[in-house]
């Protein structure tokens, strides 16, 4: 088990994910905590990773490292979703064992399941039917992480954990007005239609599909709890070829009550219009988060007040948007 003295190396830290995770560790009292920047470690490159877990005594590992975006992102760039992800994972589970590494946490993501997927999605609907065909690269490459760690796993006795977030937001955050997915794209977008005084902002979609949200802080606290579960009772709640555990809410709204929610949020006060020749995606993305509420976790940050934190942050760094 580990200790507030274990060497933890939290991969992909400047990310929204990896920034969390390494804040609540330090609240925590962990004080060896290790990062690298791309600069200093491209973690695509099988040497370097493999030096830098030689060269570095790690007693366990969160993989927070991700090529991430939304649907418009996932659309235009989807050989770099596939490759950058497979490759990094690969690279990380290897070395992280190689060098001795013991305790692993890889965290993917709620695309992993069915588009048509029973609602919420339980862990064990994992590969019964097609992807969204939208992300199905990135989904792809976030199920290969899944059954790196299983196999890992069953092979070498090692401790290699996986956890499932629903979608994410919050601080440090991807703000850009295309790339970025769909809460830090409408804080921006409502936030700049405000101060133009625009009588009317476009969403994409409907507005019907229906998407479940998780602050990042609570996606961060999720993570060391699961990461820090007794071996024998993860073991018990999970099986080893579906050893995932969801994160979520348990609750969902409609993209058309999200946009609401963030005009009230930025102050907006014009009208919303919604462009349905832009794809929806699934209709509805829900997790059932029954397994890790057993475990004795459970989300505490409510959406509206999540989102009045988001973008308390995006205004104090806005200007890094626009560069």
């Amino acid at each position: 088990m580990l200790d507030k003295n274990s060497v933890i190396y939290v991969a992909g830290h400047r990310g929204m994910v990896g920034s969390a995770i390494v804040r609540k560790l330090e609240s925590l009292g962990y004080s060896n905590l290790v990062t690298r920047t791309h600069a200093e470690l491209d973690l695509c490159d099988q040497h370097a990773t493999r030096a830098f877990f030689s060269e570095n005594k790690i007693d366990a590992v969160y993989l927070a490292a991700a090529r991430v975006g939304g649907i418009h992102a996932n659309n235009t760039y989807p050989a770099e979703f596939i490759y950058q992800n497979l490759v990094v994972e690969v690279n990380v589970i290897h070395e992280a064992w190689a060098s001795g590494v013991k305790q692993l946490l890889f965290l993917g993501s709620s695309c992993i399941y069915p588009k048509l997927a029973e609602q919420p999605m339980k862990e064990s609907v994992l590969l019964t039917s097609a992807l969204e065909p939208t992300n199905e690269p990135y989904a792809i490459a976030k199920i290969a992480g899944i059954k790196l760690c299983e196999s890992y796993n069953r092979q070498y006795g090692v401790d290699y954990r996986s956890v499932m977030p629903t979608n994410l937001y919050g601080p440090n955050d991807n703000f850009h007005p295309e790339n970025s997915h769909v809460i830090p794209a409408m804080l921006r977008r409502f936030h700049e239609a405000k101060l133009r005084g625009d009588a009317s902002v476009l969403v994409w979609g409907t507005g019907n599909p229906k998407r479940e949200f998780l602050h990042v802080d609570d996606m961060a606290a999720a993570s060391i709890y699961v990461m820090e579960l007794d071996k024998a009772r993860y073991e018990k709640n999970t099986e080893p070829m579906l050893s995932h555990i969801n994160v979520g809410t348990g609750l969902d709204c409609t993209i058309r009550e999200l946009s609401e929610t963030i005009a009230r949020v930025v102050g907006f006060q014009g009208k919303l219009e919604f462009d349905a020749s832009k794809p929806d995606g699934s209709p509805r993305k829900l997790m059932d988060e029954s397994r890790l509420r057993s475990l004795g976790w459970e989300a505490s940050i409510a959406l509206e007040d999540g989102l009045r934190d988001a973008y308390q942050w995006f205004l104090k760094h806005q200007e890094d948007f626009r560069r």
